[in-house]
Formats: structure tokens, C-alpha cells, sequence
């Protein structure tokens, strides 16, 4: 699980830095990110259970219409690049 995690990190990175990604793509996926990288919490963790649901549901829902946005061919040219050094 943690070998295909990696793989799927580095293909979204080389997503990000494809010249056919479309700037919405970027636009979601570096919100997912800098989500994840934020120090606090748009709703806070100790109010029960919607405090944990925003890491839960936000980060998710942008990587995916992040990736949505992306032509396909952008992805399996990604998918190949990674697939050919990780062999």
C-alpha cells in the first residue's frame, strides 16, 4: 500500500507540471495540498465529529475534481512515465 501511494504521488506531481494540465486542475489539486499543509483547521478537530469530517471530506473532494479536470491522455502519459521508473 505504501509502494502505491507513492507511485500515485509522483504521478499527480508530474500531473501538476504537465503543460496539457488545465489551470482549474492546478487550482484544486494545490488546494488539496495546501489543505493538508494548513496548521489549523477551517472547522476545529475538537468540536465532535464535523471536526474531523473536513479532513475527511475536503481534501477527497478536491483531489477529485482536481484529477477530473485533467484530459486523460495528460493522465496515462503521467501513469507511463512513473510506471517506467518504478518498473
Amino acid at each position: 500500500m505504501a509502494r502505491q501511494l507513492k507511485v500515485e504521488l509522483d504521478v499527480y506531481r508530474l500531473v501538476l507540471h504537465h503543460p496539457r494540465t488545465p489551470w482549474l486542475a492546478r487550482v484544486f489539486l494545490g488546494l488539496a495540498v495546501g489543505y493538508l499543509l494548513l496548521p489549523f483547521d477551517l472547522i476545529p478537530d475538537f468540536i465532535p465529529v464535523i471536526g474531523q469530517l473536513d479532513d475527511v471530506l475536503i481534501v477527497p473532494v478536491l483531489f477529485y475534481l482536481g484529477i477530473k479536470c485533467v484530459p486523460s491522455e495528460v493522465m496515462v502519459d503521467c501513469r507511463r512515465q512513473v510506471e517506467a521508473r518504478h518498473g
